[in-house]
């Protein structure tokens, strides 16, 4: 063909992102369905050969060799066969040029709409193959459009909608914006690949911080489980085998700066990082930080399905002081949620006071006695006498303690207040008992 036929080929594929092999294919295929609807017939099968230095195409008929011809449309008899090919026999594949002398014009304007379908559909299936290859990874996009409903990005040439519920509540877009997405899933539809991405996966916060922390990104510290309420805040569970990696602090950072950098990253919102336990109680009571918690009983430590095939899931009980109550559930509940989503237990929860009783009601349906009943009590108290784990650069601190305590003396001073004004009534009641 000639160079600027070439030359038009390399351009498309450049602009498309398609390999020159699919246009040329594509071209060749275009040009035997035309022949087909002008000279031929569907049952004939069409060859074409673009050959450097000629200015059109050939086009060849291929037909079988055989004794008896059934059908002329692809086969041809041997005596026929030897008038194109001196040395043809039964079983041969012969091919005849059948290219028509004005067959140029024609053939460009039949080929047009069937080139651009098969340049569609070459350019839909280089995508999908470009990211199907990337799914659960960490994309760069750049806002191009903002909707009330959505908002389109550009991720690497391709055109994605990135739609309300998969945004960040709160979050600001506009023209020209720089984001990253997480990649959940790609699917070939009859519209071409379709990227899934969000912005409020919890995946989200953990590429972040694949991308921020080098100790995870090596996987010197392990993130055990994240539970996100995306656009305000995420609990991460992470965790070392090498016991010179603090995980809190590697993640956290100097000042803070390697979780600032993440927290930015997603529009600001609060991510606390959480020692991982393979013991349920104290992951428990370090999952609701930065509320302090005085006790965990484990109701139910194993998933099941009951007779009537409902699941069963794990169950926790957990008691706190009523000071530290409003702050262990959360605003609207989000603390302890978390907390059950991290933990994997649906933690119920009781004031401390309600301790002895719910003890002695469980134990008389297990058939033990208190004693035998493991609470975590005395665990969750000595963890507490140490300063507790970083979370966002803070968490149940010792100053959550000194609160504690701060209200146990002040309801002492309460007690023995009363008690002496109750002396001093009865003594005025009764002067002769002096």
């Amino acid at each position: 063909m000639r160079a600027s036929f070439i030359a038009a080929i390399n351009q498309i594929c450049s602009e498309k992102n398609v390999n020159p092999a699919q246009v040329l294919d594509a071209v060749k295929q275009a040009i035997a369905t035309a022949y087909r609807k002008d000279y031929g017939n569907k049952e004939q099968e069409i060859r074409v050969e673009l050959e450097e230095g000629r200015d059109m195409p050939t086009i060849l008929l291929v037909k079988e060799v055989v004794d008896d011809v059934e059908n002329d449309n692809f086969e041809i008899s041997i005596a026929d066969a030897k008038k194109i090919k001196s040395d043809a026999d039964s079983g041969d594949e012969i091919t005849i040029d059948v290219t028509p002398m004005e067959y140029g014009r024609i053939a460009a304007q039949s080929a047009k709409q069937v080139i651009l379908q098969k340049l569609q559909e070459a350019e839909k299936q280089s995508l999908y193959d470009m990211f199907k290859d990337r799914e659960a990874e960490l994309l760069t996009a750049t806002v191009t459009k903002v909707e009330p409903n959505w908002v389109t990005l550009e991720i690497e040439g391709m055109t994605v909608s990135l739609p309300w519920r998969e945004q960040i509540p709160g979050e600001h877009y506009y023209t020209g914006k720089r984001l990253r997405v997480y990649l959940d899933k790609v699917e070939l539809t009859g519209k071409g690949p379709q990227l899934r991405i969000s912005r409020t996966h919890s995946n989200l916060v953990k590429k972040l911080l694949e991308l921020e922390i080098p100790e995870v990104r090596n996987e010197d510290v392990e993130i055990k489980g994240i539970a996100r309420d995306a656009g305000f805040r995420s609990k991460v569970a992470v965790s070392s085998s090498d016991p010179r990696i603090d995980p809190i602090g590697a993640c956290v950072g100097q000042k803070g700066v390697r979780i600032q950098a993440v927290m930015e990253e997603i529009n600001g919102e609060r991510v606390d990082m959480i020692e991982w336990s393979e013991d349920p109680i104290k992951l428990i009571s370090t999952a609701l930080q930065p509320a302090s918690i005085s006790a965990v009983i484990i109701v139910n430590d194993l998933e099941s399905v009951d007779e009537e095939g409902r699941k069963v899931k794990k169950r926790a009980a957990v008691f706190v002081e009523e000071a530290q109550r409003p702050m262990a559930i959360g605003k609207k509940g989000q603390n302890i949620r978390l907390a059950t989503e991290l933990t994997g237990y649906e933690l119920d929860m009781y004031n401390y006071e309600e301790l002895p009783a719910f003890k002695a009601k469980l134990a008389e349906l297990r058939g033990q006695t208190e004693e035998e009943i493991e609470t975590g009590e005395e665990m969750i108290a000595e963890e507490t006498q140490e300063e507790a784990p970083k979370a966002d650069g803070g968490g149940a601190t010792k100053k959550v303690l000194k609160e504690k305590e701060d209200i146990k003396e002040k309801k002492e001073k309460k007690e023995t207040k009363e008690a002496k004004e109750i002396k001093e009534a009865k003594e005025e009641e009764n002067p002769s008992a002096q």
